[in-house]
């Protein structure tokens, strides 16, 4: 929508995406950085609280910082970043298919990488978001919409030269007092009014939830519960489900209903043609 919006004035738009990558812009690493502060506390009490955590449902204030003071650092960072979570998707896949699935860790080069961090925790979580997350998601979404309307998205924030120095800076002065890019911040204080540099943080959600529990309430259940997704054999039917009927009754579920709906609609056109599923819904 918003290349479309921009195509009709321009065909070159500047991107301020890897900003966040650079100088360690994500919540997240805000997030990450408090929950790493209770790392000495004794095992047994890090424990009882990753239980109390588990037995919370789903959405529930508080659940995911109790989950993770059980974790170790990798593994928290990890859980973190992932929508569906081992124990969601053993019930999520059928017994069969999760058991294909297990034989494949698709973190393992992320937990290696992040087991292996020597001391410079947040450096290395950057890294791993400028290999990954960015190149993979971010941009590849950027270069698409953009690409489709015909206008050139450029990126000067990821320059090679500015990357590489950006590479240099150390950590905290990436995050200061739980203040994100707060170099960045102080490098553009006298070029940037104030009022842009000390703005909250504002993403561009879509307002999925509103969406799935208004008018597109029966395009998810005729979806997600067709036939035709149920004959191919990949999900459990029982959980998918419940998954919708607490998205129905306002659980936080959008991204993993909207993860699935694209699944589903991607199986639909490049999956079932080949493999002979074809059912009329």
């Amino acid at each position: 929508m918003v290349s479309k919006l921009a195509s009709q004035h321009v065909t070159v738009a500047l991107s301020g995406d890897g900003g966040d990558e650079l100088f360690a812009g994500y919540d997240k690493y805000r997030v990450e950085a408090r929950e790493r502060r209770y790392r000495f506390l004794p095992a047994p009490a890090r424990r009882l609280a990753g239980a109390i955590g588990e037995a919370l449902p789903d959405g529930a204030r508080g659940r995911n910082f109790l989950r993770h003071l059980a974790l170790v650092g990798h593994e928290r960072y990890l859980d973190a970043s992932t929508l569906f979570r081992r124990d969601q998707k053993e019930r999520l896949f059928r017994d069969d298919v999760f058991a294909l699935l297990a034989q494949h860790d698709p973190w393992r080069a992320e937990a290696q990488h992040l087991a292996a961090a020597n001391g410079r925790w947040l450096s290395a979580l950057q890294y791993l978001d400028l290999k990954s997350y960015l190149p993979l998601d971010i941009l590849t979404k950027v270069d698409r919409m953009s690409m489709a309307h015909s206008i050139e998205a450029r990126v000067p924030l990821l320059d090679h030269k500015l990357v590489e120095f950006a590479a240099t800076i150390p950590p905290e002065l990436n995050l200061r007092g739980g203040t994100t890019k707060y170099v960045f911040k102080q490098a553009m204080r006298g070029i940037l009014p104030d009022a842009i540099i000390d703005r909250p943080k504002h993403g561009f959600a879509v307002p999925l939830g509103h969406w799935f529990r208004g008018r597109l309430g029966s395009f998810v259940r005729e979806l997600l519960l067709s036939e035709r997704s149920r004959r191919r054999g990949i999900f459990n039917a029982a959980y998918i489900e419940r998954l919708v009927r607490r998205l129905e009754l306002g659980r936080e579920l959008d991204f993993h209903v909207w993860t699935l709906i694209s699944f589903e609609l991607w199986c639909r056109t490049f999956l079932d043609e080949r493999v002979g599923v074809r059912a009329s819904s």
